[in-house]
Parts: C-alpha cells; sequence; structure tokens
C-alpha cells in the first residue's frame, strides 16, 4: 500500500488533487482510515494516478476522465481511443480559433498609434528626498519581473506626474506601487521603464539625509546627489502597462496584521496543493488565506477552517511582500478567491503590493 503522500510523488499529483478525485469518485484510494481519514493506494492504482495526471494535464473534462480511467484496462479500446481523438479534435478547433483571434488582435495593433511613445520622449528634472527614493524602491524591486521573453517587465516604472514619482513593477503574478513627492516638474507627465541593473546602482547611490535629483531626458536617466555623485543609463525601449488600470479593483475585507507573527504562521502553517505547484516551469508553495467571522485572517488548512472566501497564492511572494512592506503592522485586503491579495501599508495608502491568486486544483 501505498500513502497520499507516496502516491503524489511518484504520479505527479498534487496531495490535494487526489483527496479532489477521491471526492469526486475518479480515483478512490483502496483504504482509508477510519479514524485518522488518512487515504492509501493499492499498488496498481499508482499507474491510474499517473494516467490522470497525464489527462489533467491534457485538459480533458472530468466526465471523459472517469470514463477513460474505467475502460483503460478492458479489452475493447475502442471507447478510449475515440475520447482521447475526440479530446485532441477539441483542442486543435480551440487552437485554430485562438490563432484567428491572435492575428486579428496583432492586426488591431499594427493599426494602433501609440500615445505612450510621447511620454518616453518628453524631459523632465524633478527633485525629491533621497531616503523616501531608497524606501520607494525597496517597496517595488521585489516585483520586478525577470522573463526575457517579456523584457518590457525587466524594469521599474518611473512615473513623474505633478507633484509625485510613482515607482512600479510588476511580474504577472505580483505588482508592487510606491510614491515619492517631487518638487519642481511643471511639465507634463513623463514616463520611463528604467532596467534593474540601472535601479539597484540608484538605490545604492539613495539612502542619505540629502536631496537628489532625477533627471529624464529622452531615453536617458540620471540619478544625482547634491554633492555630484551620479548613476546614469538608458531607459527600455518599452511601454509599460497601464499599472492603473490593474489596481482599480473592487474594495475586499481589511484586516490588520501583526507582521511577525503573520510571517511565523504563514512559514509554519500548511499547504495547499500537495506542497507544490508548477507554472511556468517554475516549483512554488501555495497558502491558502481565509477571514474568520471576527475578521481574523488565518492560513487555512485544506481551506476548510476559514468562514469567508478563501483566496491562495505564492507563499514565497507572499513573504517577499511581508517583507517590502517594512512595517511591523500591515493592512491585508482579501476579496473574492479569484481577485488578488492587496498588501498595504496603514500608513501610507499609496504604497502597496499586489499579488495574483493561484488556482486551486479542483
Amino acid at each position: 500500500m501505498r500513502s497520499i503522500g507516496e502516491t503524489a510523488r511518484d504520479s505527479g499529483l498534487s496531495v490535494s488533487a487526489l483527496r479532489f478525485y477521491d471526492r469526486a469518485g475518479v480515483l478512490v484510494p483502496a483504504w482509508v482510515d477510519p479514524v485518522s481519514g488518512y487515504r492509501w493506494y493499492a499498488p496498481g492504482q499508482l499507474d491510474e494516478a499517473r494516467l490522470l495526471a497525464r489527462l489533467r494535464r491534457a485538459d480533458m473534462p472530468l466526465a471523459d476522465i472517469r470514463l477513460v480511467l474505467a475502460g483503460w484496462t478492458g479489452a475493447d479500446t475502442d471507447l478510449v481511443r475515440q475520447l482521447l481523438e475526440a479530446h485532441l479534435r477539441r483542442l486543435e478547433r480551440g487552437l485554430s480559433d485562438a490563432r484567428g483571434e491572435f492575428s486579428t488582435l496583432r492586426a488591431l495593433l499594427d493599426d494602433r498609434e501609440k500615445p505612450m511613445t510621447q511620454l518616453r520622449t518628453a524631459a523632465a528634472r524633478p527633485a525629491l528626498g533621497s531616503p523616501e527614493l531608497a524606501a520607494a524602491l525597496d517597496a517595488v524591486r521585489f516585483a520586478a519581473g525577470t522573463d526575457p521573453e517579456l523584457p518590457m517587465l525587466g524594469g521599474v516604472l518611473f512615473d513623474i506626474e505633478g507633484d509625485a514619482l510613482r515607482l512600479v513593477a510588476t511580474d504577472r503574478y505580483r505588482l508592487a506601487v510606491a510614491r515619492v513627492p517631487v518638487t519642481g516638474h511643471g511639465g507634463p507627465r513623463v514616463q520611463v521603464v528604467v532596467p534593474l541593473p540601472l535601479v539597484d546602482a540608484m538605490r545604492a547611490l539613495a539612502g542619505g539625509p540629502e536631496t537628489v535629483r532625477l533627471a529624464v531626458d529622452g531615453d536617458r536617466v540620471t540619478l544625482e546627489t547634491g554633492g555630484g555623485r551620479q548613476v546614469a543609463g538608458r531607459s527600455l525601449d518599452h511601454d509599460f502597462p497601464d499599472y492603473r488600470r490593474l489596481v482599480s479593483l473592487p474594495a475586499g475585507r481589511r484586516t490588520v496584521v501583526d507582521v511577525a507573527a503573520f510571517r511565523q504562521a504563514v512559514q509554519e502553517g500548511p499547504v495547499r496543493t500537495g506542497e507544490v505547484r508548477e507554472a511556468d516551469g517554475a516549483v512554488f508553495d501555495v497558502s491558502v488565506l481565509g477571514t474568520d467571522a471576527d475578521g481574523t485572517v488565518r492560513v487555512c488548512d485544506d481551506g476548510t477552517d476559514a468562514d469567508g472566501d478563501r483566496v491562495a497564492v505564492n507563499r514565497a511572494f507572499l513573504l517577499d511582500a511581508l517583507d517590502a512592506g517594512a512595517r511591523e503592522r500591515l493592512v491585508l485586503e482579501l476579496g473574492a478567491s479569484t481577485a488578488p491579495v492587496a498588501v498595504r501599508r496603514p500608513d501610507d495608502e499609496d504604497t502597496f503590493s499586489l499579488l495574483m491568486p493561484v488556482r486551486l486544483d479542483g
């Protein structure tokens, strides 16, 4: 007999997926301990679990998966073959439709004007506090992207408008925003995407008590201290997505948490989706957050011990966001299970991060 953990490890299914497929009657364990409820699987069920994992990765509907598993070991394989072929035809039709839609979208993009280009060709020379800039860079740097196929996310957006510089970074799965007051900018809005090496050089220069000046002239970006020290480089030749649309979310339930205690709860708390989850080739832990009736946020065990909505997030990303919040107490904002989790500072509404939710198995 194999434990549920061993079956998960050797099959490619997560523990929570095995629980889900047990409840759905798709892959029922050979024996369940009547006292502990722990599931045990017969040796022959490992092949079934591996088959189930392959079908799941191919996005086969659950109703068809049931029939494939039921007919897999039979002498007549016609039903199984027909189900596989039918699903493959569905995938091919879906891919063909998607290609057609994407072709239309590319044509629409080619025809569009690019007003953002004007924002990257303007000039600005605002002055700002060096400690404030350092703190803002620390608040957003963790969320910057590193995917070479998305170079426009491989930096930090510097958005200068009115009396504020907003710094924004995102890697698609998380987004961070910080605001720094500035003086001396009376011109139009200016945006540049500063590459991460230059961002890190700016952070090394910033942090002292003096005022610094940020100069943007076309694609050249310079940060200079009052003492004449400076770092400079070229901005990325890409437009950043409209982050204002990304942060316009329905209000969720806000709860103030003690960061040290909550961090410990996240680190030591249960992990959902069988301890790991795959996305873009990465493996990561997932924590499920929920709120009790009194508003307390807790790390849920299998998502069953919270009264309200639950939302799953990448555990490492959540810990990074808690660190970047740089406060002993932070505000967690939880909405629906499909909405991002917001991590906010109680004393600064303009500095926050968003964590995209992870879809739970089943």
